[in-house]
């Protein structure tokens, strides 16, 4: 699957893809590995908050190919040129309503995220809903999208009334969108599954690079002191090391950092 331009030029705008069925026929495989990822942690979900693991696809080896397989690697590609980095996954059990945020303000490195929905999600059964545009930094975007936030106060509705886009989605879709964009959730089950995996362009200037290196640095939240598993690294072919080789390279502050998160903190984070 190649991207064409249209649909190039509609993220750029807009900050969002929509991919139905891309992975439908890797959907048994893909809900049972990730189940057996908290099998394997010893993780139960208990529905009354999110629980969240950090990093996610790295454990388990077949999860891990998702970085390899066709979809996922020629959308990347598409949006961030041949030498993307992998930058990381979060996978969830989500409970409850996610206001509207972004996951980044990134001005100088081009951050996206894939997301695969495990189950089916509705405009006000958990479905993400998106601000179109919102991703874009200029003055219009920092000062009226981002309002989203605290929407009461701001506009006198609440978050989710603002005018958005629900992107409905069935396991097997994946919806792509730019770390900038404002987006939420509201409504479902308390027991709603989902991943993503983070991905950024390859950072070619020194304002790329210290991007690079603070959105690495904030995984000390979780406690992680190396970007990817051992499991990652001795699975990968010499095709998917180019995408790991980057932030590898720029990883050597985590350590320090997360000896600093957990002289603060009770436990990892959340989210």
């Amino acid at each position: 699957m190649q991207l064409e331009q249209q649909q190039k030029d509609f993220f750029e705008a807009f900050g969002f893809l929509q991919f139905p069925g891309a992975l439908r026929e890797d959907s048994n495989w893909i809900i049972e590995e990730f189940e057996a990822v908290f099998v394997d942690h010893g993780v139960m979900h208990n529905s009354t908050q999110r629980t969240c693991l950090v990093p996610f696809i790295d454990q388990r080896e077949r999860l891990c190919s998702l970085l390899d397989h066709p979809v996922i690697h020629s959308i990347a590609s598409s949006l961030l040129g041949d030498d993307f980095n992998y930058t990381g996954s979060d996978g969830n059990y989500y409970t409850g309503d996610t206001g509207w945020h972004p996951d980044g303000m990134h001005h100088d490195l081009k951050h996206i995220k894939i997301a695969f929905y495990l189950d089916a999600v509705g405009r006000d059964g958990g479905a993400l809903r998106v601000i179109p545009g919102s991703h874009r930094l200029d003055e219009y975007g920092q000062f009226q999208f981002r309002d989203a936030g605290h929407s009461p106060q701001a506009w006198g509705m609440e978050m989710h009334d603002v005018p958005a886009i629900a992107l409905e989605s069935t396991p097997g879709d994946l919806v792509a969108f730019n770390h900038n964009l404002m987006h939420a959730a509201f409504g479902g089950s308390a027991r709603r599954r989902m991943f993503t995996i983070n991905l950024c362009a390859h950072a070619a200037s020194e304002a790329a690079i210290a991007d690079l290196e603070e959105f690495i640095g904030g995984g000390a939240r979780f406690w992680i002191e190396e970007p990817f598993s051992e499991t990652m690294r001795r699975t990968a072919s010499p095709e998917r090391m180019k995408h790991l080789e980057q932030v590898i390279a720029h990883s050597k502050h985590l350590p320090e950092l997360v000896a600093k998160a957990r002289a603060t903190m009770s436990e990892p984070a959340r989210g």
